[in-house]
């Protein structure tokens, strides 16, 4: 009696096993086909055979190219990852491989030939592959193929916060010496859109006829939001500036000379605030880099997402959405008590890449435990190397963020924290709701 009861009890414990793994194939299958919202990314327009390769795709270019001094890459985005191989394989029907000159110039030949078969539709045809509706793409302008409505685009910020001279600020690291440059040439592009040649005397007319304007020039061209890439340059802590203090500093300056650290800034703290009251006023979303790297000379330290709290709480920035970017990882529970601030919110994009599934798939949950509606599916697709695109990073972000959404998903309802059908709910928001709220998209 008591071998038959054991089988019985045995049988029981099965069939709940097989009930409960059938539900966590069917959320699988269920986040696996989502169209996804991806809320940051940096996808390559279009180039004709024999033109220019495309320059457009961000404000400060971190690629070996760049000029800043070399540094190792994580190495999820290494030729040979599985992760990246599967990504290749999927649209290419071919590998990279690692070290092989024969394997890599058959893959780019596949690569070459797929491109050339959908020409100005092959970004498009990259978003169908990896179920991506819509991207946000970091760009300092948008270009072909890389177009509305399937790409949203957002502009960069730092420049305009950037009028002085900037050779001081240069000077604190070997990447600065490159990277400080490159936004003194965007602010002048900014200026050359607007018909100047350099910037107003005063900060009154700055804000105005440069700073505004250029916010509402980006609007009118389809920007949905604006990114501070300010990290690279410079710590996050944007102190409170006094009004008056920033218009001295500023006039002191404006026609020549070099501010110091100190009041440099203070001006910054100061734009900053004037630059995401405006963006905020006109629907526009404010992005914000907050990551341990890239770059050998980067401040994980001046990265950290709490330092951003004097900023998304200042009052007169109610109105504005700041979407903390990469989520401030690994300090995710920093950016945990900032998503509690009702205009805050944060992405996964790059996490999806050099975090684990499983670690990812932690972080999902404490999220989701407390913030549901905060949490968004992003990429930070970019070219990372030779042969190893934009394309192919979607892929494997979107891969690993789909697995580690269904595995945090699954692990709440198995502990009865949330229901099956609240898991799906759950899941629709992270991959695209959570972003059409954020970026105000139902309105554009």
């Amino acid at each position: 009696m008591r071998t038959v009861a054991l089988l019985v009890v045995i049988a029981a414990i099965a069939a709940c096993a097989g009930t409960q793994g059938g539900a966590d194939r069917d959320l699988a299958a269920y986040v696996d086909t989502l169209s996804a919202v991806d809320s940051h990314a940096h996808p390559t327009a279009y180039s004709a055979p024999g033109a220019p390769a495309d320059s457009e795709t961000d404000a400060l270019p971190l690629g070996p190219l760049s000029g800043i001094p070399p540094f190792e890459m994580p190495a999820a985005m290494a030729p040979g990852n599985p992760v990246l191989t599967d990504a290749q394989r999927s649209l290419y029907g071919a590998v990279l491989g690692e070290g092989d000159s024969i394997q890599a110039k058959a893959f780019g030949k596949a690569v070459s030939d797929v491109m050339a078969k959908h020409g100005e539709g092959f970004a498009v045809w990259v978003l169908d592959q990896h179920h991506i509706g819509v991207m946000l793409a970091n760009r300092v302008v948008m270009g072909p193929g890389v177009q509305a409505p399937r790409f949203r685009w957002v502009p960069f910020a730092d420049a305009l916060m950037l009028p002085l001279d900037t050779r001081a600020e240069a000077e604190r690291t070997p990447d600065t010496r490159v990277l400080y440059p490159l936004e003194t040439i965007l602010l002048q592009r900014y200026l050359r859109d607007l018909g100047m040649t350099k910037v107003p005397a005063t900060l009154d007319r700055y804000q105005h006829d440069v700073v505004t304007a250029t916010l509402e020039r980006q609007h009118a061209g389809g920007a949905v939001a604006t990114k501070f890439e300010a990290a690279y340059l410079r710590p996050l802590d944007f102190d409170p500036a006094d009004s008056a203090a920033a218009a001295a500093i500023y006039k002191r300056y404006a026609a020549g000379g070099v501010p110091t650290r100190v009041e440099y800034k203070l001006l910054q703290d100061y734009l900053v605030r004037f630059i995401s009251r405006e963006a905020g006023r006109l629907g526009m979303a404010i992005q914000i880099h907050s990551i341990d790297g890239f770059g050998a000379n980067f401040s994980a330290v001046g990265a950290a997402p709490h330092h951003l709290e004097s900023l998304v709480t200042d009052p007169s920035l109610h109105e504005t959405h700041f979407v903390i970017v990469h989520g401030g990882w690994p300090r995710v529970t920093e950016t945990l008590s900032l998503m509690g601030k009702a205009n805050v919110y944060a992405d996964i994009s790059v996490m999806d890449v050099i975090a684990g599934p499983a670690d990812l798939a932690g972080t999902l949950r404490l999220w989701l435990t407390s913030w549901p509606t905060k949490v968004m599916f992003g990429t930070d697709a970019a070219d990372a190397a030779p042969l190893v695109g934009w394309d192919q990073l979607a892929g494997v972000a979107s891969r690993n963020a789909r697995r580690a959404l269904s595995a945090a998903l699954g692990a709440m309802v198995r502990d009865r924290e949330i229901t099956a059908e609240r898991a799906k709910q759950l899941a629709r928001m992270v991959m695209r709701e959570n972003a059409i709220v954020a970026y105000r998209l139902d309105n554009k």
